[in-house]
């Protein structure tokens, strides 16, 4: 299993940006995506997922009607859009597969650094 995310950078408070995670070494497809992410100091959080067949999604309360996650099953990608950025945004973004209810925590891959400041 290998994840590579990338899309991260600078951006102004309220703006936006659109993270991807490529997978590799597995069928994307078998498995429900999320994006986690950890902020400076802080313990790393869920953000997102997204069913298999795109059929439910999740968010936590801190991006709800913000972020929203996307998933391109035939090229192995997972996308969230993030929108109306703040500084409590600021952290390393990760994509990680759950197959049923199990989360893969053993495939952390590169995370992409997402850094909300004026």
């Amino acid at each position: 299993v290998q994840l590579q995310a990338s899309g991260g950078g600078l951006v102004q408070p309220g703006g936006s940006l659109r993270l991807s995670c490529v997978a590799s070494g597995f069928p994307l497809a078998n498995y429900s995506m999320g994006w986690f992410r950890q902020a400076p100091g802080k313990e790393r959080e869920g953000v997102s997922c997204v069913s298999r067949m795109v059929d439910t999604t999740y968010y936590a309360d801190s991006v709800k009607g913000r972020f929203t996650i996307s998933r391109d099953n035939a090229n192995n990608m997972v996308y969230l859009q993030l929108s109306s950025l703040n500084s409590d945004d600021t952290a390393v973004y990760y994509c990680l597969p759950k197959y049923g209810s199990a989360w893969l925590y053993d495939s952390w891959g590169q995370g992409t650094l997402v850094t909300v400041s004026s």
